[in-house]
């Protein structure tokens, strides 16, 4: 099964050039499209949809993940293995919250030209190089042929959180379609705490640890760890992010009360 996540959109034919490479190579793929509607260029949004969606697929699974504004540079093509699955993409930090929530077990550089298209197109490796090697690993081919292990992948600052005093600081990392928070401070970060002071954006909120928006009354804020186990900062059938003017990127800090 390949699953592809992308910024392309839907009006143009790329997504379908895509899926055309990888059913000439394999025509017995099953293919998934998680979506295609990432933000233009918005690296931090395809690695938060691709850690939220890929846990949810079988075992074995390629996924192949295309926000690439450095597409044609130096910047590197990875395929990574995880103790589930595969990411398939450019090493600017799209794959890294995906496939540590995964465990790491291998990761290689793509340079084996038999695996790829001839005449790689310099602005559209999506269907060059990427396609054509989940289509080949989907077949079959193992993953130490398509190049040369490394030892590391970009982590950007975005999976990353600072402990301070007795705090966690992180950031903003997605804010979803009901206007939920989504911070990058993970579940294991706040493990057994009922309440929470919070400050984002020079404001500051004592908010209940809850388990479920409905704990707290309509239109009350709360803290909770949400689907994809991240603290989120919520309102109760209403609009967090609009009701306290959070953007993407904001500091967040979080301390127990």
């Amino acid at each position: 099964m390949i699953t592809l996540t992308s910024d392309f959109g839907l009006k143009d034919s790329y997504v379908a050039e895509m899926k055309g490479v990888i059913m000439s190579i394999n025509p017995y793929a099953t293919i998934i499209d998680i979506t295609h509607e990432i933000n233009k260029f918005d690296i931090k949004m395809g690695a938060f949809i691709l850690t939220s969606a890929t846990n949810y697929f079988p075992k074995g699974s390629i996924h192949v993940a295309v926000v690439d504004p450095g597409v044609g540079t130096d910047r590197r093509g990875l395929l990574v293995q995880t103790k589930k699955s595969f990411f398939v993409g450019p090493d600017n930090g799209i794959l890294s919250l995906a496939s540590q929530n995964q465990g790491i077990e291998h990761i290689y550089q793509i340079e084996n030209p038999k695996f790829i298209r001839t005449n790689v197109s310099s602005t559209f490796h999506g269907r060059d190089v990427f396609a054509s090697v989940a289509a080949h690993l989907d077949k079959g081919v193992e993953p130490k042929f398509f190049g040369p292990e490394i030892s590391n992948l970009i982590n950007p600052e975005f999976t990353k959180t600072v402990k301070k005093n007795d705090g966690i600081i992180g950031e903003v990392l997605h804010i979803d379609n009901f206007g939920n928070i989504i911070t990058n401070i993970k579940i294991q970060e706040l493990f057994e705490i009922e309440k929470v002071k919070v400050r984002i954006s020079n404001q500051q909120f004592e908010l209940v640890l809850a388990r479920t928006y409905g704990q707290v009354k309509t239109q009350h804020p709360l803290a909770l760890i949400g689907s994809h186990n991240f603290l989120e900062i919520a309102v109760n059938q209403g609009n967090a992010a609009e009701k306290y003017n959070i953007k993407i990127d904001d500091e967040v800090e979080v301390t127990p009360v």
